[in-house]
């Protein structure tokens, strides 16, 4: 199992998002973290692309046209058990966390 670290301006997006979002969040991630497991080839579902400007910063989006838009930006961190990917989430929201990732 992936382990898993938020940034305090994650947990703040996070809070202000509806509940649609946040069910929507969890199902994506539920695919992501299936994806790892299975070695990181990740589904072209997930729509994972880097960040441009911001190295080693991913985001993974979600609902692009249907329901509200999402997208999430993380980042591989040290692993915490070997051979274990380490995720650490840094925001969460809509196209606007882009220029912050």
């Amino acid at each position: 199992m992936p382990t898993y670290e938020t940034l305090p301006r994650f947990t703040s997006d996070l809070d202000r998002l509806t509940p649609e979002q946040r069910r929507k969040f969890r199902q994506t991630v539920a695919a992501f973290v299936e994806d790892l497991r299975a070695g990181g080839r990740f589904r072209a579902g997930l729509r994972i692309k880097r960040v441009q400007r911001a190295t080693g910063i991913y985001e993974l989006t979600w609902s692009m046209g249907t329901g509200p838009e999402g997208r999430a930006t993380w980042q591989y961190g040290p692993a915490l058990r070997p051979d274990t990917p380490h995720i650490i989430w840094r925001r969460i929201g809509t196209h606007d966390i882009l220029t912050g990732p």
